[in-house]
């Protein structure tokens, strides 16, 4: 993995896990806005990391654990998990003994897919993300989830360093067709699950709330996936330390 920081590391610690396609650094414009009041960890998944081999997703979230010990980080304030990587942060959550605040899921793609359909999508979606590096973005509009510009260079980066064999084993144990994690009914209540109305994952709504019934469902009217996050990054930050300081959206 990669990790960039933003803020003063004696603050309290948000920390940013990314959507498919894109690197760790698609968190900066809203992490600029946080970064004076809380310290900002931007970590970039193995799979888009030139030269580096992923091999799961405890690997990653050993990577992430001891990265946070090595900055002097022993609590979050706030996890942030932003469409699939929603996926590893509730491995995170569940895996690392890390004790944290609140939890913001952003379209999460809490989806449960078959083995033989996951192992399906891995050469579609190498295309559609290479393609968008190979074009310099110019097939943007056409592919993924996001046809929003501001986004569009960090996928081209993701595409640079991305090989088959990184995507390919992610994707084999990301998204499982298997129970999703218990978590304590206390952080549950400290956890929001915000979906817009119109993004293709609200679908996985209902069964993310059978499963966590004490947690926080917001939905955005009107919204499509991300859209907050990516086109008001000031509006997204101030959610989020809205989340912070008093486990409510504002109102």
């Amino acid at each position: 993995m990669q990790f960039e920081t933003m803020g003063d590391r004696s603050n309290s610690a948000v920390l940013f896990f990314h959507a498919m396609g894109v690197v760790g650094a698609s968190s900066e414009p809203v992490a600029a806005c946080l970064k004076d009041r809380f310290f900002c960890i931007l970590p970039t998944s193995t799979v888009y990391c030139t030269g580096q081999a992923y091999r799961s997703k405890a690997d990653e979230v050993q990577q992430v654990t001891a990265f946070l010990h090595q900055q002097g980080v022993h609590r979050l304030a706030l996890v942030v998990g932003s469409s699939i990587g929603a996926d590893l942060a509730m491995a995170f959550l569940t895996q690392s003994g890390m004790p944290v605040d609140h939890v913001y899921f952003d379209g999460g793609q809490f989806a449960q897919i078959s083995k033989g359909l996951r192992h399906v999508m891995v050469p579609f979606l190498y295309l559609a993300i290479k393609s968008l590096y190979w074009s310099n973005g110019k097939t943007l509009s056409k592919i993924l989830w996001c046809s929003d510009e501001a986004i569009q260079p960090y996928f081209i980066a993701a595409g640079r360093a991305l090989t088959y064999g990184n995507l390919h084993r992610q994707l084999m144990d990301s998204l499982e067709d298997v129970p999703f994690p218990p978590l304590p009914k206390e952080l549950q209540q400290h956890t929001f699950f915000a979906f817009g109305s119109i993004e293709d994952h609200f679908k996985y709504r209902d069964a993310v709330q059978k499963a966590y019934p004490d947690g926080n469902y917001p939905v955005f009217e009107g919204c499509n996936h991300m859209q907050v996050q990516i086109r008001e990054p000031q509006r997204f930050a101030e959610l989020l330390t809205s989340v912070i300081e008093h486990n409510q959206l504002p109102a």
